[in-house]
C-alpha cells in the first residue's frame, strides 16, 4: 500500500471536509416582508418557506397534490369536513413533536391571529378538531373546494406553537416550523441564512449544510453576480439575458410556464382615492384600450411571456376563450376619454424598483399619453409598494401575482370584499356571490362556466388590468444538478446538489 506525504494528505483532508460543508447562495428580486407565514404577502417569502417550512400538502410540477405533513387526506360525503392523517416522528426545528395538537394551534392561529393574510384564504373553516395525536378534522360551515389548494400554501404552513407562543409578534423574525432548513439570522435588504436542519423528516434528500437568500432587485446585477460566481442561483433570470446565460458553459438554465400574472390594481375605496380612475370605469377601459401588450412583451421580455386580460393564463382551464386578449384600440381609447368628461385624465403609479418593471411602465405611461391620460410614475422598493397599497396610499401599483393552482386563490384574495389582500378595497356582491357558487362544488366543468361570468365582471369593471402571464426563468452553475422548475415559482431544493 502506498502512502501520501503527510502535507498532501492533510490539503487534502481540509478540501473533503471544505466540500463536505456545501453551500448554496440564491439571488432573489426582492427583499421578503415578514416570515410569519400567517402574515407573509411578498413571492419572495414562499420563497424562503419552500425551504424553511412544510406545509400540510404540496404539489407536483404537474400540480397534483402530494402528501408533507399530512400523509393522507379524505372529505366528507357533504363537502363539509377534511380529514388529515399527520406524519409520524416529525420534530420541529426546536425539537417540539409535530401532532394534531400543533396542526390544530397553527390553523387556529391562521384564522384568529390580527394582521392574518390567511384568515380570509381559509375562513370557510368553522373548526378544527383533534382526532387523535395524529389525526386532525378540519370542519367546515359549507363545502369549500378551494381547501386543500390553499394548504398547499402558506395557509398549510405549521409553526411550532412553543415558539409562536412565546415571540408573539415577533415570531416573523425568528421564525421555527418544520422544514429541511432552519432559521439562522436575517439582515434586512441584504441576505437570509438557513442551516440544515438534521433532525428533519426527509433530510436525506437535502444536500446543503447552508442556504443563502440574498435581494438583489435589478435583474442585470443579479445575472452579473451569477456571471462571477457570486451567486450560485437567481430566480427570475430576465429573458433578455438568456441569450448570454446560453453562451456560458459554466451556466445553465430553467424555464416553466406560471400561474400568476402582471397587472395594474387600481385603489377603488381604499380611505379616499383622488384618482379619477377609482370612480370611473371607462377611464380605467381606456387604459387598457390604449396598452399594446404583444409590444410589452416583445420589447420588454423578448416575447417570452403571454398576454392575457384574466386571471387565468390562456390555454388555462378556467380561461374564457370567448373573451380573448384585445388588440391595442387607441380610437376607443380616446372615445372613452372623451365620454369620460374629465379634462386630462391622469394618475400615479407605484412601480417596483426592478428594472423591467420600470421599463415596463415607461411604455405604458408612454402609450397611455396617445389616448389623452397622463401617468405619474413613482419608484419604489417593492415591499414599501406592498405596504403603501395596503395603507390606501396610493393611486395604482404595477404589481404581480405569483399564482395558485386553484382559481379562487387568483381571485378571491385579491377581489373579494373582505379579503386582506384587496388592497383597492374593490367590492361587488355580483363577484363575491359567483366565488361562493364556485366554491361550493369540486365539479370543474360547473366551476369552468362560473369562472366565465367571473371574466366577463372583471373584464367589465377593471379593478385590476391583466396584462401578461410570465414564465419563471432560473440561471444556475452548471455544476448544480436535480433542479425541477414547478409553475408556482417556488425553489424547491429536494435532491438539488452539486455534481461530484
Amino acid at each position: 500500500m502506498r502512502f501520501l506525504p503527510a502535507g498532501i494528505a492533510l490539503a487534502l483532508a481540509l478540501l473533503s471536509g471544505a466540500a463536505a460543508a456545501q453551500s448554496l447562495r440564491i439571488g432573489l428580486q426582492e427583499d421578503p416582508d415578514t416570515l410569519d407565514g400567517a402574515k407573509n404577502w411578498s413571492f419572495v417569502g414562499r420563497q424562503i418557506f419552500a425551504s424553511m417550512c412544510d406545509k400540510l400538502v404540496d404539489i407536483a410540477p404537474d400540480q397534483s397534490f402530494v402528501p408533507m405533513i399530512a400523509t393522507e387526506w379524505s372529505t366528507a360525503a357533504d363537502g363539509k369536513a377534511m380529514t388529515f392523517k399527520i406524519r409520524p416522528g416529525m420534530t420541529f426545528q426546536d425539537g417540539e413533536a409535530v401532532d394534531a395538537a400543533a396542526v390544530k394551534y397553527s390553523l387556529d392561529r391562521a384564522l384568529t391571529l390580527p394582521g392574518s393574510r390567511r384568515k380570509s384564504e381559509i375562513s370557510a373553516v368553522s373548526h378544527v378538531e383533534v382526532v387523535d395525536p395524529l389525526t386532525v378534522r378540519v370542519d367546515l360551515a359549507a363545502p369549500f373546494s378551494p381547501l386543500l389548494a390553499q394548504f398547499a400554501d402558506r395557509a398549510g404552513i405549521i409553526v411550532a406553537p412553543k415558539a409562536a407562543a412565546e415571540e408573539g409578534e415577533q415570531f416573523g423574525a425568528k421564525p421555527v416550523c418544520v422544514g429541511p432548513y432552519k432559521f439562522v439570522e436575517r439582515v434586512i435588504q441584504d441576505r437570509i441564512v438557513l442551516d440544515k436542519f438534521q433532525n428533519y423528516w426527509n433530510k436525506d434528500h437535502y444536500h446543503f449544510d447552508r442556504v443563502t437568500f440574498l435581494a438583489i432587485p435589478d435583474t442585470s446585477v443579479r445575472f452579473a453576480n451569477l456571471q462571477a460566481g457570486q451567486l450560485d442561483m437567481i430566480e427570475r433570470l430576465a429573458p433578455s439575458d438568456l441569450p448570454a446565460l446560453k453562451r456560458n458553459p459554466k451556466l445553465a438554465s430553467a424555464a416553466i410556464t406560471g400561474l400568476g400574472y402582471q397587472g395594474i390594481t387600481f385603489n377603488i375605496a381604499n380611505g379616499a382615492p383622488a384618482s379619477p380612475f377609482a370612480k370611473d370605469k371607462r377611464l380605467r377601459a381606456a387604459l387598457d384600450a390604449a396598452i399594446d401588450r404583444n409590444v410589452l412583451n416583445e420589447v420588454v421580455y423578448g416575447g417570452q411571456y403571454t398576454t392575457g386580460n384574466q386571471p387565468q393564463p390562456p390555454g388555462n382551464f378556467y380561461y374564457d376563450t370567448d373573451l380573448p386578449v384585445p388588440p391595442r384600440d387607441l380610437a376607443r381609447a380616446k372615445a372613452l376619454v372623451k365620454e369620460s368628461a374629465i379634462a386630462d385624465p391622469g394618475f400615479t403609479l407605484l412601480v417596483p424598483n426592478s428594472n423591467d418593471a420600470q421599463q415596463a411602465a415607461e411604455i405604458i405611461q408612454s402609450m397611455a399619453k396617445e389616448a389623452g391620460i397622463d401617468i405619474k410614475l413613482q419608484s419604489v422598493e417593492f415591499i414599501t409598494m406592498l405596504n403603501q397599497a395596503k395603507d390606501g396610499k396610493f393611486d395604482a401599483d404595477f404589481v404581480g401575482w405569483s399564482g395558485r393552482i386553484d382559481p379562487d386563490a387568483n381571485i378571491a384574495t385579491l377581489l373579494q370584499c373582505s379579503a386582506p389582500g384587496n388592497d383597492g378595497h374593490y367590492c361587488s356582491p355580483e363577484l363575491d356571490r359567483l366565488l361562493n357558487e364556485a366554491r361550493a362544488t369540486a365539479d370543474k366543468n360547473r366551476r369552468k362556466a362560473v369562472y366565465a361570468k367571473v371574466a366577463q365582471l372583471l373584464i367589465d369593471e377593471k379593478p385590476i388590468i391583466y396584462l401578461w402571464h410570465f414564465k419563471w426563468f432560473y440561471g444556475f452553475t452548471a455544476k448544480l444538478q436535480g433542479f425541477v422548475p414547478y409553475p408556482d415559482g417556488l425553489i424547491r431544493l429536494r435532491d438539488v446538489s452539486y455534481k461530484p
